[in-house]
């Protein structure tokens, strides 16, 4: 299966959302998009030391260490991030 990157992220299935992620994440060499360290270990202290607020995601939200970044501007996918850099994009950088 090839995947076309940048896609819609409103566009694609859960099935299909987890297929760019793992695109990503490869591309990534396992890293994460934002904070450049494994997507398998902790963010670092730099992004983990900023507060989000969790009441404004989604339940479960947290629960999936990855996800799969996108502009909620152009709907197109960025790249894959921590979960918690994913919330640190969201509140700090309007991403």
């Amino acid at each position: 299966m090839t995947i076309e990157l940048p896609t819609d992220y409103r566009r694609l299935t859960p099935y299909f959302r987890r297929k760019v992620r793992e695109e990503y994440v490869k591309l990534q060499d396992g890293k994460c998009h934002y904070c450049k360290e494994p997507l398998d270990k902790a963010p670092p202290v730099s992004v983990t030391s900023k507060k989000v607020t969790p009441k404004l995601y989604p339940e479960g939200f947290f629960n999936y260490p990855v996800h799969l970044h996108h502009s909620h501007d152009t709907g197109l996918t960025i790249g894959a991030v921590h979960n918690y850099c994913n919330a640190v994009l969201f509140e700090y950088h309007g991403e």
